[in-house]
C-alpha cells in the first residue's frame, strides 16, 4: 500500500465517516446504529429526518434515496433498516417500509414493501429473489464460501 493510499484511508475511517455519522445522527436526528457507513452521495430524506432508523453495521451506498415523506398524501412514515445490510447504488427505499437484518438490496432497485431478514431483494419493485442469506458487517456475504469477514 503506497503511503498515498494509507493517509488516504485513515482520513476517511478518521474523518469523513465519523464526520458524516455526525451530520446524519446529531444534525438531523436521525437514529444510526454503531459503525453505519453511509456514503456521502447517498439521499437521506431530511423532510423527516427523525423517521430513518438505520441498524448497527449497515451500509448506504452513493446514489441510494431513503425516503420518510410522501408529499403527494402528505403523509410522514419511518423508515426501519435492520443490522448487517447492504443499499445497493441507485436503490430506493420508499416511506414505511421495513428492512430486516442481514438484506442485501441490489442496485437501482424500487423496495415498497416490507423485506424479510436474510435476503436479496432486486427489481423495480423489489422482489425477493434469495433467502436464507448470511451476512456480515456492511452486508458482506458469508455464505457463498467465504466463512469470515474481512477486516477493517
Amino acid at each position: 500500500m503506497s503511503l498515498l493510499s494509507a493517509i488516504r484511508t485513515v482520513v476517511h475511517r478518521k474523518i469523513v465517516l465519523p464526520g458524516v455519522n455526525f451530520l446524519y445522527g446529531r444534525v438531523y436526528g436521525m437514529d444510526l446504529g454503531k459503525d453505519v457507513r453511509i456514503s456521502m452521495g447517498a439521499k437521506l430524506d431530511k423532510t423527516h429526518p427523525e423517521g430513518i432508523h438505520i441498524g448497527d453495521y449497515t451500509a448506504i451506498t452513493s446514489g441510494a434515496a431513503i425516503l420518510t415523506h410522501d408529499f403527494v398524501n402528505r403523509t410522514h412514515r419511518d423508515v426501519h433498516i435492520g443490522r448487517n445490510c447492504f443499499i445497493g447504488y441507485g436503490a430506493i427505499v420508499l416511506p414505511g417500509v421495513r428492512i430486516g437484518d442481514s438484506v442485501i438490496v441490489t442496485g437501482n432497485s424500487v423496495v415498497g414493501r416490507d423485506v424479510p431478514s436474510n435476503s436479496v431483494v432486486m427489481g423495480n419493485p423489489a422482489r425477493v429473489v434469495e433467502q436464507n442469506i448470511v451476512t456480515g458487517p456492511w452486508g458482506i456475504r458469508l455464505d457463498k464460501g467465504n466463512d469470515s469477514p474481512i477486516d477493517h
